[in-house]
């Protein structure tokens, strides 16, 4: 539940950022107006095709046999991992010139008379924010039943609709321009915990292809912490949700998830490189 709640609390922050931004845009002028119907219309197109791709996974899930689906189980777990980091790695790389480049989109609308054009925009944004929510919270579910059990869908449930009003929360606060909680400053955090939470959705991912037989372990287990620190409850539990803690982990599993951090912080570090550059060069 606490990972249904953290995910859609923070793409709804940021699928409510663009509209937010088109939308004090598009108010602040009389031609700009004439616009806003459209927008409410592509956040409903963006949605609705969020819920289509939401619909075709439940059916492919359906449709498969029990061998099938702890495959695409497995393989969604890993692909909601791979969209996790580059969503982190596009926002580094962008979030500066975020609001710029939607605003850009906006005027060139306008400037054609082309109402269709913001409307496939906001779609297209709206939409992408969607799609991502969908896919992770299906990796995550998927993890989790792996490594922990299954959950009610009135527990996850309740997850995803307090995450949603935490997002509007949230977003009004940002809004508001406090020094306590900046937008930057909210990058940086979830940054951080959407990066622990890919490695728990890589950890879950494998756990399923392990349970295949199509990963060795190598060895297995490599610890048992249990005693010390439990995967199934209280702090443990949210490690594992969080971050991919197993308190009997095999030596294959430890190994690419030691690999996966490797990895992230080096294409952080590349991603931040032309931001560093840009400062340098505004200093100047």
């Amino acid at each position: 539940m606490e990972q249904v709640l953290f995910i859609v609390w923070r793409e709804c922050v940021e699928a409510l950022l663009v509209v937010g931004i088109l939308y004090s845009w598009l108010k602040a002028s009389p031609q700009g107006r004439r616009g806003l119907p459209y927008l409410w219309g592509g956040v409903a197109g963006g949605l609705a095709l969020a819920g289509a791709l939401a619909l075709v996974l439940l059916g492919i899930s359906e449709w498969l046999s029990d061998t099938g689906q702890e495959w695409f189980q497995g393989i969604m777990s890993l692909a909601a991992c791979l969209l996790v980091v580059q969503m982190v790695l596009w926002m580094k790389s962008r979030g500066r010139t975020l609001k710029s480049e939607l605003e850009s989109g906006a005027r060139t609308s306008i400037a054609n008379d082309n109402w269709w054009g913001l409307f496939a925009l906001v779609a297209i944004s709206v939409a992408r924010e969607g799609s991502e929510t969908v896919v992770f919270l299906y990796g995550t579910v998927s993890a989790a039943s792996a490594g922990n059990g299954s959950q009610s869908v009135a527990r996850l449930l309740l997850g995803g609709v307090a995450g949603f009003a935490a997002a509007v929360l949230t977003f009004w606060l940002l809004q508001l321009g406090g020094k306590l909680i900046t937008w930057r400053r909210f990058f940086k955090l979830t940054e951080i915990l959407l990066l622990l939470l890919a490695g728990s959705l890589l950890v879950g991912g494998l756990d399923h292809l392990i349970s295949l037989g199509v990963m060795p372990t190598l060895m297995d287990p490599v610890w048992d912490s249990s005693w010390l620190l439990s995967d199934s409850a209280g702090l443990g539990k949210i490690l594992a949700d969080f971050a991919g803690y197993r308190a009997y982990p095999a030596l294959s599993s430890l190994l690419c998830w030691i690999a996966y951090w490797l990895v992230v912080w080096t294409l952080l570090r590349r991603a931040g490189r032309p931001s560093q550059a840009l400062a340098a060069r505004t200093v100047q």
